[in-house]
């Protein structure tokens, strides 16, 4: 796999509001956290831009809105910020599942850098980053999903159907490879083309 020297990672909602279980329910991926830094790390020091985005949710229910604590990135993720070096940096704030429907426009950012891969890393798998990929994908770009680098909650959807998280989550990502719209691979793999 090969990842190209300008590739913008994009760490989508990384935010404390998702550490409250209360509300989510059962995560998966616990090492997830420990991969979204390893990738933060590897593209400051290699000089990579990095996209943070970050959702103000709408619903006033929801730990992500802001003025609430859960607003805020998670604590490694904040301190990470800043400190790409010369490395362009982007925050982007949005209020709907796409980070190319935040503010400010992230495919204009892009596409004025000459950049067309991007690495996705974040929360929800199922959700943000897959409605990211997807819309990614669509929009021309090479897509890589580090799917170890993401997780999700467990969801009930129509006719009582349940799934737990590890279900959706390997679900969206056979979506998403099977289909076209993105590469899903492990964070090792994304580390090891980009070094």
């Amino acid at each position: 796999m090969d990842i190209a020297e300008n590739a913008a990672l994009v760490v989508v909602d990384v935010q404390r509001g998702f550490e409250d279980l209360g509300f989510w329910g059962t995560r998966n991926n616990p090492g997830a956290d420990d991969n979204i830094a390893s990738l933060i790390d590897v593209w400051q020091a290699s000089g990579r831009p990095v996209v943070f985005v970050r959702h103000d949710s709408v619903d006033p229910r929801s730990p992500l809105r802001p003025g609430q604590a859960g607003n805020g990135f998670k604590e490694y993720v904040e301190a990470r910020r800043g400190k790409g070096g010369a490395a362009a940096e982007l925050l982007v704030t949005k209020s709907v599942n796409s980070a190319f429907y935040g503010s400010p426009d992230m495919d204009a950012w892009l596409k004025g850098a000459g950049i067309s891969q991007v690495v996705l890393a974040g929360i929800q798998t199922n959700m943000c980053v897959e409605t990211t990929a997807r819309m990614g994908g669509n929009l021309g770009y090479d897509v890589v999903v580090a799917f170890d680098a993401t997780y999700t909650f467990d969801l009930e959807g129509p006719f009582g159907w349940r799934r737990g998280a590890d279900e959706v989550a390997q679900a969206s990502a056979v979506s998403l490879h099977g289909g076209g719209f993105a590469r899903v691979v492990t964070t090792g793999e994304v580390v090891d083309a980009a070094g």
